[in-house]
Order: C-alpha cells, then structure tokens, then sequence
C-alpha cells in the first residue's frame, strides 16, 4: 500500500534525521529547542545546532563512526537530545538504557549493541564502568562531574578536530542507515535490540502526522524513560522534524508541576499516568469544601459524560449521537466549569492526547473525554517504530485501538495474530537473523505477537497476547518467565512462582512451596508438621521466602522487581489446574482460581 500525504512539512519530504534537524535548526534559530521546567535551562535552535556539531566532533575523536553504537544512560534532560542528536549525525547509533537496570542486564544490551562509548550522568558511571569493563566499552563520557576514568562532556566538545568535515559527516547518512537501538524485555534469554532506520521512523512521522499534526512552536513534555520508543516518537524525533519545543522532566514526580509550566500542546501518556491525573481530579472534588462548587463539578463531568455516551453509540452506527440541547448544555458546563478543570492539569492548550503501550481502562477514556480531553488510544511496538493504529480524534472508538494509520497494512493470521506490514516495520533484531526471520515472515509480515480482531469499519481490538509478556500500567514491557527464574532460584523452598503485573501499578507474586524441600526444611528445625500447608504459615519460612524475594529483586530492574507477595498453602502437581503435564504454568486459569489473593496484594 502506498503512502500518500498532500501539505507535508518540507522536513517530512527529508530522507534523514540529521537532513530535517538542519532544516528545523535553521528556519528559527532564536527560538527555544530544549528547556527544563520553569526555563531554568533553555536551549536555542541555533545553541542546539553547534553543540551538536561540536559533540559530533568529539565523538569522531574517539573513533565514533558510521553503523558505531554509542549508549546513552541517564534522566530526561536536554543533555540526551544533544548528544543522541550529535551521534546520528555520524551515522552512528545512538541508544538510550533505562536507567533502573542493574550492572548484569547492561553488559547483555552492550555487548549486543558493540558500544565502545556510553554517555551518561555521573550517578550512573560506577555502573557504567563496571558493566563496560566486561564487554569492550572504550571511553565513558560524564555530563557531570564524573569519577575517575571517565571524560567529562564539556572535555569530550574541546577535544574535536578542526579538520573534522561535520556537513559531509552528516550528509553521508542514508535513509537505510541505523537511527537507533530499542531494546525489547524479551520473553525469553537476553533482551533484543530492535534497529530502526531513519527511513522507519520518518515513514511513522508522516503516517502520524496527518490525525496528529505537529507543528513548529508545538510544546511537549519528555518524562518517559528515553530507552521506551514512546518518548522518542512522542518528544525527541518531533522536535528534530517539525521544530516542537522540548521540555525536559528529570524526575516523575515533578510532572504535575511540569505540565502546567509547559501548557503541552501536544501529549501522550501510559494509562498509569492517565489514571494517576484522573485519581488527583477527583481527589480534588472530593475534597472540595464549598458543596455547591462540588454539585457543580460533578454534574459538569455527568453533563460531558452523557454527550461522550451518545458519541460512541453513534460511532459505533447505535445512536444518531448527541442533540443541540445536550450540545449547548455541554459548552456552558465546558464554559464554567471543564476548561478550568483542563487547565488545572495543565491541559488546556492540547490539540490531541494520546495513550498506549497497555490497555487504557473505559472509565478513563471516559472521563478525560467528558472534561473536554479525548484520548486517542493506539496500538503499536517498538518493532514498528512505534503506532500502526490509531482511533483518530474525531471518531474515537472506546475499546479498541483505532484504525490503520496511512501506509500500513494489517491482517490476521490464522490463529488471530495481528500482523502489520509497510515501512515502519523495524529492520531487524540486532545480531540476530534467526529471531528476525522468526518475526517477519517472507512476504514483510511483521508477527506482532498480539491476537485481535478486525471489524468491517477497521477497527482493531486487541483480545490477547500469544506471547507470555506483562506490560503493567505505565507501559514497561517485562518477561514473567524471567522474573520467576530469579525468584526460584533464590531459594530451594520455592516450587513455583507467578510474576503479575500485566495493567497493573507493581507486580507481585504467587509463591508456591516445594514438598521436599519443606519436609526437609521441617526436620532440620524440629517441626511437627512439614506439609506445604503448614509451612506456609509458619514465621521462619515466611522470613526465608521474604529474604528469597528481597534476593531475587537485587538481580531485577527496578520496575521488574516483586513488591508484595503470597505464599500459597497449596501444593500445585503436574496437570493439574495450575500446571501442565510438561510443569508449564497455566496463567488464565490461575489468575482466575486466585484472584481474591492476587487482588488482595493489591489493596
């Protein structure tokens, strides 16, 4: 399917990044390209553009050069858009790292990626140091002040050569060239680098770009992890194409205060930051002391919700949608009352929102749309640069992902698998062929993992995943199976485990006791009863499971890590209703025999 897009910015008609950031860098080069919150740091186009050439020429001085990983670990700071900025402009690959993985998981994503240099901030370096230390890593540049061993940035910027040709550099970068590094959970072994071209993520640009236009002056916020395809596509590669102003939110807590600083004007967000927005607008109603200012709140919201209720019967060919009577009350409530709740949230000035990376619950899409904020939600991976669906502002469709955007073909395998096929399907899985042929099949079918449904309007509705995966509820994309390794084998009292998580805030576990291990355990202290179902309770295997966990989180990601668990006074036998007769977990028939427990780890 052909891609056809009339009025394109000209930067869209670029075949590079590095072409269209010069072209946006030079339209405006006054205007403020990167900042923090409250303008503390401000960055200008033209300030933005030397600093790159000149960190380019540093990176050239190491050795950096075309088809080189170079690593980027730190928070979001404008720091990251320089210098991830300044090493594609090589031809290099720039790659970001989540910041809350442990030495053990980096040394995997380095020796994947080949980096022989990682730009980071100095809270990170003793990480960096050691995990580079085991896999080649050549030069450690600090943004700070670093430790010993590593090159401060501002050195890194003198260092550059005179004789360094930064435009032919730059110029010598093709469309097929490696933009970047994503780098997946995995369900099994290592994680994978998913590379993108610049020709993948600028085909994504001009299939998003129509629904959700982007324009020069925009105003968004990075506050998602960098290493996540969502803040790229959301943030850095806008500003790069279409001129956005990037505000950079360092730490999580401070959005709140960040989004009404910044005023976005265009946004994207997880469900868990769409429900922790929702949880603090209701809190403030609740709390509202003037009990006609509180009736007035609420019975705004039920006016926008009454109107949200009759759009989507009509969107989905039920209703004829809602009348003038309920149009003219829902702009007199939007007028006294809504739009004030908008620019509270710092909202007021958005021209589109959206959410994805994990399922956005009905009631959420409810309420931000019966306040005057619909929320377009997608679909997408970072396989395929990021959404390949979209319900489109004016006929959102509440439960499913929307339709195809431009340029993007799906069908439906057999089994109903969800495939995607066109240009923003990812070039491959970095060193490794066979899990790359494994994904896209022969004819360019992206097997996205994901089984759904289709409807004759093209509506796509995701049903369930093929692959055993969590994405909890802020969008992170994490491997049970991994989880529960490092949980069992923290401790030979533990069977069996179950990582959950999957839309949740946290993930938390089923914890099943070993039969022998407790008869054994029961003799070694003199215990009367060694069964599973005693020991379960018993304080001492309590304390030991508890030390197994606390163990296992050590080896975990932050986000992977087990908040809160429950031992199981059951023992779970081979094909039986937790297991298979090969002891491979049942997960649907155990989240539903356990959801009192698993919901009670919960409150």
């Amino acid at each position: 399917m052909t891609l056809h897009v009339t009025d394109e910015p000209a930067a869209l008609e670029l075949t590079t990044l590095c072409a269209a950031f010069q072209a946006t860098a030079a339209s405006d080069p006054e205007a403020v390209a990167l900042r923090t919150p409250g303008g503390s740091v401000e960055v200008s186009w033209r300030e933005y553009a030397r600093r790159v050439e000149r960190i380019a020429a540093g990176l050239a001085g190491l050795g950096t050069s075309r088809g080189d990983a170079v690593a980027l670990l730190m928070v979001n700071r404008p720091e990251f858009h320089l210098c991830d900025t300044a090493a594609l402009h090589l031809g290099a690959i720039p790659f970001s790292i989540y910041n809350t993985l442990p030495a053990e998981q980096i040394v995997q994503l380095l020796s994947n990626a080949g980096s022989r240099v990682v730009i980071c901030e100095s809270q990170f370096a003793e990480r960096l140091l050691e995990a580079g230390a085991r896999t080649g890593v050549e030069h450690v540049v600090c943004i700070d002040h670093g430790p010993d061993g590593t090159l401060p940035l501002a050195e890194l910027e003198r260092r550059g050569s005179p004789e360094f040709d930064f435009e032919a550099a730059w110029r010598a970068v093709g469309p097929e060239d490696v933009l970047t590094l994503i780098y997946t959970s995995g369900t099994t072994g290592p994680p994978k680098g998913v590379e993108l071209t610049h020709a993948n993520m600028l085909a994504e640009l001009r299939a998003t770009s129509g629904p959700l236009p982007v324009v020069p002056g925009d105003r968004c916020l990075s506050y998602l992890p960098s290493a996540h395809i969502a803040d790229r596509w959301l943030t850095h590669y806008p500003g790069l194409v279409f001129g956005a102003q990037i505000t950079c939110v360092a730490d999580a807590a401070e959005l709140p205060a960040a989004l009404v600083d910044t005023r976005p004007t265009t946004w994207g967000a997880v469900p868990r930051v769409w429900e922790k927005l929702k949880g603090a607008l209701e809190a403030g109603i609740a709390a509202e002391p003037d009990p006609t200012r509180a009736a007035a709140l609420r019975g705004a919201i039920e006016v926008g919700r009454r109107k949200v209720r009759a759009e989507q019967a009509a969107n989905a060919g039920h209703g004829p949608g809602p009348d003038e009577g309920l149009l003219a009350e829902f702009e007199a409530a939007d007028e006294a009352v809504l739009s004030r709740l908008r620019a509270k949230l710092g909202l007021d000035r958005a021209r589109w929102s959206v959410a994805g990376a994990a399922p956005t619950g009905v009631d959420v899409l409810e309420f931000f749309a019966a306040i005057g904020l619909p929320i377009c939600e997608l679909w997408g991976m970072s396989e395929l640069s990021a959404a390949a669906t979209l319900n489109r502002p004016a006929r959102i469709r509440f439960g499913t992902v929307g339709t195809a955007l431009p340029g993007i073909e799906l069908a439906l395998a057999d089994d109903g698998e969800l495939l995607c096929r066109g240009p923003i399907v990812m070039r491959g899985y970095r060193g490794e062929p066979e899990k790359t042929t494994e994904a896209i099949d022969p004819e360019g079918w992206l097997h996205s993992g994901d089984v759904a449904e289709i409807d004759t309007d093209g509506h796509v509705r995701i049903v369930d995943r093929k692959k055993e995966l969590i994405i909890n509820a802020a969008g992170k994309n994490m491997s049970p199976a991994n989880i529960e390794a490092k949980l069992k084998a923290a401790s030979p009292l533990i069977a069996e485990a179950v990582a959950i998580g999957d839309r949740r805030p946290f993930n938390v576990a089923l914890i099943v006791l070993d039969p022998e291990a407790c008869a054994a355990h029961a003799a070694a202290e003199g215990l009367p009863d060694g069964s599973v179902a005693a020991l379960s309770r018993d304080p001492g295997v309590v304390a030991a499971v508890g030390g197994a966990v606390e163990q296992a989180n050590q080896q975990l990601a932050r986000v992977e890590q087990i908040k809160r668990h429950a031992i199981l006074a059951a023992e779970w036998p081979a094909g039986g209703d937790e297991l298979t007769p090969t002891m491979k977990l049942k997960r649907k028939p155990i989240a539903d025999k356990y959801s009192d427990e698993i919901d009670a780890l919960y409150q």
